[in-house]
């Protein structure tokens, strides 16, 4: 069998996939007790349960792991943040829903460097790329930032920082309850909602 029937049977794609998925997996739950230097390949490999030669077929090395985990971590975020939305959504809807969807993904524990705040800690090979990356992969953010800015009801900063002031506070919140055991009721997160975005509009 050659390479190209090999790699086009969907049984095998399929169990590469899934191989795949669980490297990761298990490399976003070590980075996440262990830290950075406390990972090695061969942990790796045990955790996800596969040969310690496998993880080669995927990644070329410890490296290699870390950047494709943070790209795959940031795909994931961003299907989170945009899911249930559409352009042509009022923006104090589309911004609510955003903030909802990143405070379920958190506090669900569907993210686990992002619970622990190391996401943005992962090392990067191509800065530049990883900036693309995150555009395209956050446009519908973009979208919304640029659609209220165009229109006068957002304040004239870049969207990093409206992003800072607004939708990250979801998962600041998100995680002092996990970490800290803050209660907070439906009500005052509607109210922290209401508050982020004051925070981005103009009065």
């Amino acid at each position: 069998m050659n390479d190209r029937s090999f790699i086009s049977h969907p049984n095998i794609i399929a169990t590469m996939n899934e191989k795949k998925q669980r490297i990761l997996a298990a490399a976003e739950k070590l980075l996440a007790e262990l830290g950075f230097h406390g990972l090695s390949m061969q942990m790796v490999a045990k955790e996800a349960n596969v040969a310690a030669g496998t993880i080669y077929r995927y990644f070329n090395d410890k490296e290699d792991l870390l950047n494709q985990l943070h790209d795959h971590i940031l795909s994931y975020i961003a299907a989170q943040i945009s899911h249930n939305i559409v352009d042509s959504m009022p923006i104090k809807q589309r911004y609510r829903t955003m903030w909802l969807n990143l405070w379920h993904m958190t506090i669900n524990g569907d993210a686990p460097l992002v619970i622990r705040g190391q996401f943005q800690s992962l090392p990067c090979q191509n800065k530049q790329d990883r900036i693309r990356l995150s555009q395209k992969l956050f446009s519908p953010v973009a979208t919304m930032f640029n659609d209220g800015k165009a229109c006068g009801l957002f304040k004239d900063l870049d969207n990093e920082v409206l992003s800072v002031l607004s939708l990250e506070t979801s998962c600041s919140l998100a995680r002092r309850q996990i970490h800290h055991g803050l209660e907070i009721s439906d009500d005052e997160i509607e109210a922290v909602i209401n508050a982020s975005w004051d925070a981005i509009t103009l009065h």
